[in-house]
C-alpha cells in the first residue's frame, strides 16, 4: 500500500471535509453541509491565505530570506503566518486586539511569533492594530506588512482552493454558500469561484451587530453609528476591506454574540463538531434562512476554525454566565437575574 507523505506541515493545508449536518438543521427542508476548516493543520481556514500570501510575496521579491512578516490579525491568520514562518525561517510580529482569546495568543507565542496586543479602538486611531502593524513595518528593516484586508492574494487563495473543493465535493449541486464576513477573502474568493461555475448560486455573508459591512452592502455608505464593541472574533469589520467584493454577495444576515455562542455549543453537543465562535454565527444565519429554503437546495456553510481556540470563552461556563446574564435582542444583552447559561445551552 502506498503511503502518502507530506514534506512539511504546509502540504497538509486544504482539502478539508464537507460534513452533512443532521440534528441542528432538522427543521430545515434543505440539505446542509459544513466545510470544516478547523481541520486544517493550523485549525482554521486562514492557513490557506497565510501560505498563499507569503509565497506570492516571495515570488514577487517583496519577502527576502531572514525577513520579518508583520500582520494585524484576530489570531487565526496570525497562527497560519507563524506556522509558515517557522517552516520557511522568517520572523513574524503579529498585532491583535485585546478581545482575542488567550488560547490564540498563547498558540501564536508557542509558534515563535512576537505578539503585540492593541486596544479595540477606531481603525484610524494610532493605537489600533492596523496602525500599529503599519508603524512596526516602517520601523523594522527587511520586513513586509501582509495587510490581509487589502491584499487580493487573500481572496485568490480561496478562489483557487476552497471554491474548487466545494464545487467538486457537492458535484456542482450547491445552491447556497454561507460564510462569515471579515476581511472578505473567504466569502468573496470562494463565492467568486462558485459563481463562475453557476451564477445562480446564492452567496450569503454573515455579519456581526457592531460591524459596518451589512449596512455598507445595503446602502453603499460607511455608517460609523453601526460600530460598537462585540465579542465574536474574526467576524465583521469597522473598515471596508478591499477583499470584500460586495457585487458577488447576494445579501447579508446579521447575528449577535449570544446566539453565536449558543449555536457553537449546540454544534458540539448535537453534531459532535467542536468549532469556533464564528462558526456558531454561520450556522445561526443558516437557521434564519428556513423560510427561503426548499428540499432541492444544497447549502454549504463554512466553519472557519476549531473550538479549542475558545476554551476560555464560549466553552467556559463562567465566561458565558459573566457575559450573557440574559437573552440578546438585536445584538444587545437584556439583563436577567442569575440565569446561568449552562442551563439553556
Amino acid at each position: 500500500m502506498q503511503v502518502k507523505t507530506c514534506n512539511s506541515i504546509l502540504e497538509a493545508i486544504g482539502n478539508t471535509p464537507l460534513i452533512r449536518l443532521n440534528e441542528i438543521t432538522k427543521s430545515l427542508p434543505a440539505k446542509v453541509y459544513a466545510k470544516v476548516e478547523g481541520l486544517n493543520p493550523g485549525l482554521s481556514t486562514k492557513d490557506r491565505i497565510a501560505l498563499y500570501m507569503i509565497e506570492k510575496a516571495e515570488h514577487e521579491g517583496r519577502l527576502q530570506p531572514g525577513g520579518t512578516i508583520i500582520e494585524a490579525t484576530s489570531g487565526n491568520t496570525g497562527f497560519g503566518i507563524a506556522m509558515v514562518s517557522a517552516v520557511k525561517g522568517y520572523n513574524c510580529i503579529l498585532c491583535t486586539k485585546k478581545k482575542t482569546s488567550q488560547e490564540k495568543i498563547q498558540a501564536l507565542e508557542a509558534m515563535g511569533a512576537k505578539v503585540v496586543i492593541c486596544p479595540s479602538v477606531a481603525a484610524e486611531d494610532s493605537r489600533s492594530y492596523y496602525k500599529t502593524a503599519e508603524r512596526l513595518h516602517q520601523e523594522t528593516p527587511n520586513s513586509i506588512y501582509l495587510n490581509q484586508n487589502f491584499d487580493m492574494a487573500n481572496s485568490d487563495a480561496h478562489f483557487y482552493t476552497t471554491g474548487p473543493e466545494i464545487w467538486e465535493q457537492t458535484k456542482g449541486k450547491i445552491t447556497h454558500y454561507v460564510a462569515c464576513a471579515g476581511t472578505g477573502g473567504t466569502l468573496s474568493g470562494t463565492g467568486r469561484y462558485l459563481k463562475t461555475q453557476n451564477p445562480s448560486i446564492q452567496v450569503i455573508g454573515v455579519d456581526a451587530y457592531g460591524s459596518v459591512l451589512a449596512k455598507y452592502h445595503e446602502t453603499g455608505k460607511f455608517d460609523e453609528s453601526e460600530i460598537r464593541p462585540y465579542e465574536v472574533e474574526g467576524l465583521g469589520k469597522n473598515i471596508i476591506p478591499g477583499n470584500m467584493q460586495f457585487d458577488l454577495i447576494d445579501r447579508f444576515i446579521k447575528v449577535n454574540d449570544y446566539d453565536s455562542a449558543i449555536c457553537a455549543r449546540r454544534l458540539a453537543k448535537e453534531e459532535g463538531l467542536f468549532v469556533g465562535y464564528s462558526s456558531g454565527s454561520a450556522i445561526k444565519a443558516v437557521l434564519e434562512m428556513s423560510k427561503e429554503l426548499t428540499a432541492d437546495d444544497v447549502v454549504v456553510v463554512l466553519f472557519s476554525d476549531h473550538g479549542s481556540k475558545y476554551l476560555g470563552k464560549i466553552f467556559n461556563d463562567a465566561w458565558m454566565d459573566e457575559h450573557f446574564c440574559g437573552e440578546q435582542k438585536d445584538g444587545r444583552v437584556q439583563p436577567m437575574d442569575n440565569v446561568p447559561v449552562r442551563k439553556i445551552a
